[in-house]
């Protein structure tokens, strides 16, 4: 573990993304011991109150455990950590790592489906006015995939497109996974603009999507999530080495 000082001394945020980086890379492997607080402050030229606060984000982040009087001990980061960490784990030093892209993916092929079948079978319950609502919301978003060509300005038409659908599909679940989601994906944009040009530019493929959702048809609007989802995600996947 090669500890480097904080250039902004006492501020936490800086200490928990370094420690972090070294639990997430396996540098700090599950089992080992951390330096006690005041090694740590002194290796990292910050304050103990500075460490402090950082050992309780990385523990409530699943990464480490604090026990009162004991070493602090690095955890498996696979078995107690949340969907928080995958954007850190899918860009490390600039570079983005093929296999969390690939479960990425995977994730979202699985679940752009359920999801969209959700919302239309949600939308068979909703009043009026909230199927008002859905379908404004969708059609304003598959109006900005098409008055726009940017590859990544796209993306984040596309993005909100589903922002909106998880909306439509009133699960929690499903909105947190997306939020996590998303915020891996974003940092990787420019990257995969070019495969996923033909998705976001099939504006005809998302208003269909629309359509079948707010029409409150569950089999035919999973059926249209996943002839737009299918194509770019399968090219990605055969280009980070296939499953």
């Amino acid at each position: 573990m090669a500890l480097q000082p904080v250039v902004k001394r006492s501020v936490s945020a800086d200490v928990f993304e370094q420690i972090a980086a070294d639990v997430l890379s396996g540098e700090l492997a599950p089992g080992s011991t951390l330096p006690s607080e005041r090694q740590l402050a002194e290796a990292l030229g910050v304050s103990r109150p500075a460490v402090r606060e950082a050992l309780q984000r990385l523990a409530a982040a699943g990464l480490v455990a604090v026990r009162q009087g004991d070493a602090t001990t690095v955890l498996d980061y696979r078995r107690g950590a949340g969907l928080e960490v995958l954007p850190r784990l899918l860009i490390r030093e600039g570079m983005l790592e093929p296999a969390v892209a690939r479960s990425i993916l995977e994730v979202r092929m699985h679940n752009g489906p359920k999801v969209a079948e959700l919302a239309a079978a949600r939308m068979g319950a909703e009043s009026g006015a909230d199927r008002g609502q859905v379908r404004a919301d969708l059609e304003r978003s598959v109006a900005a995939l098409t008055a726009d060509t940017d590859p990544i300005v796209l993306q984040r038409h596309a993005l909100e497109f589903w922002d909106h659908v998880v909306d439509a599909a009133d699960s929690i679940v499903f909105r947190l996974m997306f939020n996590m989601l998303r915020a891996a994906y974003e940092p990787a944009l420019a990257a995969l603009a070019p495969v996923m040009s033909a998705e976001v530019g099939n504006a005809a493929g998302y208003r269909e999507l629309a359509a079948a959702i707010v029409a409150g048809r569950p089999k035919k609007a999973a059926d249209k999530a996943r002839a737009l989802l299918e194509p770019a995600t399968t090219a990605l996947i055969e280009a980070l080495g296939g499953r």
